[in-house]
């Protein structure tokens, strides 16, 4: 049986708000500045390791096209179009239930589209170690070795052994700064860098245990899944099915999870901050995407069309940001604000967002 390959491309990445926007998430946008989209940087990632033919993209219907248009090597049957955003389990559900008719005991790896790996060959290698640890019944996850106490992930307790995949003791969501820092000091807790991988019997049996009605939702599409009438199965189900996480509804309740460390230099860019970090900086610390003349100006990050001279003077540990027609200045410090941002230029006009 092959491997398969799911990536999830449907969420809307407001916090990187103006150049993530409603209709063309940061996951279809070059971020980093190197000439691929995220999207593409995450399927070329799997080269080796999973087929052409064997790779789906999850993603909202109204991105179908943009999808197509990026990796136009997928057949219509590869890209599967959610209705509505339902968290990652029905994601999931979905495409293991319809991947499960044509490869019934495939193994998936099932991988954000908007996540940051700076160390390609080294995360490829942990991959293959997590396929071979994924026999039934265990399901493998990646483990980020945590460089501080970062209260924006989630934390995955493990049992200390010489194995390579080690067993999994307890998930912690989004932990207070004070718990972050303990888990940090305790040496046996890593960052959840929500990739999955698993036999799709596993993950068929966790969610026939822990989630019961979303397993049945999605195995009674079995008739339907690659015909022409699996897209109005789809809306039916996600008009009714349970908004879920898979790291709420099942890896946080089965027993045979297994974490494999992985130091892959792992980001997931969820923040304007985060990608400071890993930016190549200039000597006064500034990541610069864009053309620009600056004067004093340290610890900044500035992205702007390149058809446009972008002048500063005198900031230091801003976010400067141009995208479409938002220009967004903010201290780097404030970017929680950018949720609020989105909300008020939204009321202003929807086409701000």
């Amino acid at each position: 049986m092959p491997n398969c390959l799911v990536i999830m491309a449907g969420g809307i990445g407001t916090r990187f708000w103006p150049i993530s926007r409603s209709n063309y998430p940061k996951q279809f946008h070059d971020v980093l500045g190197v000439g691929k989209t995220m999207l593409q940087q995450t399927a070329e990632r799997f080269e080796g390791i999973v087929a052409p033919e064997n790779i789906y993209v999850v993603t909202s219907e109204e991105f179908a096209g943009i999808v197509q248009e990026q990796l136009p090597f997928l057949s219509p049957d590869q890209i599967l179009k959610e209705p509505q955003r339902k968290n990652t389990a029905p994601c999931i559900a979905y495409a293991a239930y319809k991947i499960s008719k044509k490869h019934p005991k495939a193994k998936l790896i099932v991988a954000p589209a908007d996540h940051v790996i700076l160390k390609e060959e080294a995360f490829k290698a942990r991959v293959k170690e997590a396929l071979e640890a994924a026999k039934e019944p265990v399901l493998v996850t990646l483990g980020i070795v945590p460089t501080r106490p970062d209260t924006g992930y989630g934390y995955i307790q493990y049992q200390e052994s010489a194995e390579t995949a080690k067993t999994v003791k307890t998930f912690t969501e989004k932990p207070n700064v004070e718990l972050a820092q303990a888990f940090l000091e305790s040496g046996d807790y890593v960052w959840n860098a929500g990739l999955f991988v698993f036999a799709i019997p596993t993950f068929k049996n966790e969610l026939t245990k822990h989630l019961s009605r979303l397993a049945e939702q999605f195995e009674e599409g079995r008739a339907f899944y690659y015909t022409e009438e699996e897209p109005e199965f789809i809306r039916k189900v996600y008009a009714v099915c349970k908004s879920i996480s898979m790291d709420n509804g099942v890896m946080e309740k089965a027993r045979e999870v297994k974490v494999i460390l992985a130091d892959i230099g792992w980001s997931d860019l969820g923040t304007w901050k985060s990608l400071h970090e890993i930016n190549e900086k200039d000597e006064l610390q500034n990541a610069v995407d864009a053309q620009v003349m600056l004067y004093e100006t340290t610890d900044c990050i500035i992205k702007a069309p390149k058809d446009k001279l972008v002048v500063i003077h005198g900031l230091s540990n801003y976010i400067v940001a141009e995208h479409g027609n938002v220009l967004m200045i903010c201290p780097k410090d404030q970017e929680q604000q950018v949720k609020q941002f989105v909300e008020d230029a939204t009321k202003l006009d929807p086409n701000f967002s």
